[in-house]
């Protein structure tokens, strides 16, 4: 049975393991942690285990507990080194914190931290996926977030919505919660004039992503809507559904699922998982640039040969993920390439019995072949 309204959540049946994200604004006021906010989240998701429901916590305010204990200026993201300082010491009260009020319903958190190669490389990503299993089965409640006092620019999620949604992935979990600092996806800037929420959304199009605003409204956090719609996109590939909700509110998860208040994303594809390993990637090391003739191809399934690829963007060896984007800068597709950078540049608009010639060898059938390549 498929999930269809925000009511299904809470059908074990429908949605048998649900990811629920908790920004740092949400967890940590101005005062420091909202104990009591917390509090009946936990019980929220007490009372989902005790229906039978598995439940993993994705949790930010690693950074912003570790500010406040060491007195850095910007909530501690002045600088890298003052977000994985602070990170480094308010992981450890974060952790604390979600064991001890999970302890007060006799259930036990499990701490996982992770960066963004955690999810990216494969071998990696698959040995998420056992640990998870695994702690579920024994009947724990995942706890996680990213590993930032580790974690560098160039090797970070940046924030935890598309976290959420990969974790989501690994664990072959039913449906994503965000829960934000709104109700929901806004088919324009919420503070407009007329701005109304879309309360279900059947697939990420390029009319979807224009209603979306990078603004986060506390300045605490590090996603906006524009993070959000990329974590759908991610869900959506893997047959998952997301959810922007409300967190604000007491007892935030029964106002979303009891009330029906919350923008639900519903996937129009289930690829397979490794499809969806990959087209869920967000680090690619370069791009194929391809005519019209090649994208036309990609979409009835064809593999993409060197004769329709016009450009190549980036430096990258044979196997490193690329994406496949059309002469107006939309990405088709992500994939694993046949050829180095070099190589792919060398045979770029080349038929096959062309390519022997520059290559010094037999050409592999194509660049990037139909099966290691997961459309957009």
């Amino acid at each position: 049975m498929a999930i269809a309204s925000l009511s299904d959540l809470a059908e074990t049946a429908r949605c048998p393991l649900l990811v629920i994200k908790v920004g740092s604004a949400l967890l940590v006021g101005k005062q420091g942690v909202r104990r009591e906010w917390l509090a009946g989240l936990v019980d929220e998701i007490a009372a989902a285990r005790g229906r039978g429901q598995q439940v993993i916590v994705v949790s930010s305010g690693a950074i912003a507990l570790g500010a406040a204990t060491l007195r850095l200026e910007k909530g501690g993201r002045g600088s890298l080194a003052d977000a994985q300082a602070a990170a480094a010491v308010g992981q450890i009260a974060l952790s604390g914190l979600w064991t001890e009020l999970l302890g007060n319903h006799g259930l036990t958190a499990a701490q996982m931290l992770l960066t963004l190669e955690d999810l990216e490389d494969r071998r990696r990503y698959l040995n998420v996926t056992a640990t998870l299993t695994r702690l579920l089965d024994a009947g724990a409640v995942p706890v996680i977030n990213e590993n930032d006092s580790v974690a560098t620019n160039e090797i970070r999620f940046g924030d935890n919505d598309r976290l959420a949604a990969r974790v989501a992935q690994a664990a072959q979990a039913s449906a994503v919660l965000l829960l934000s600092d709104i109700d929901g996806l806004y088919d324009r800037h919420p503070t407009e004039e007329g701005a109304q929420m879309v309360p279900l959304v059947e697939g990420i199009s390029p009319e979807i992503n224009a209603m979306a605003s990078a603004e986060s409204n506390s300045g605490m956090g590090s996603g906006g809507m524009v993070s959000k719609l990329q974590a759908a996109e991610i869900a959506e590939l893997a047959g998952i559904c997301l959810v922007i909700g409300n967190g604000q509110h007491d007892r935030p998860v029964q106002r979303i699922i009891g009330q029906g208040i919350g923008t639900l994303f519903l996937p129009r594809r289930k690829a397979g998982a490794r499809k969806a390993w990959l087209g869920g990637r967000l680090r690619l090391k370069g791009s194929l640039v391809v005519d019209a003739g090649a994208a036309a191809a990609l979409q009835r399934g064809s593999s993409l040969l060197a004769k329709g690829v016009i450009e190549v963007e980036g430096v990258f060896e044979r196997g490193d993920p690329v994406a496949i984007v059309d002469e107006k800068g939309r990405v088709l597709a992500h994939g694993l390439s046949e050829y180095d950078a070099t190589e792919c540049a060398a045979i770029t608009g080349l038929h096959s019995s062309d390519q022997a010639d520059v290559l010094g060898y037999a050409p592999r059938s194509s660049v990037v072949h139909r099966d290691q390549m997961a459309l957009k």
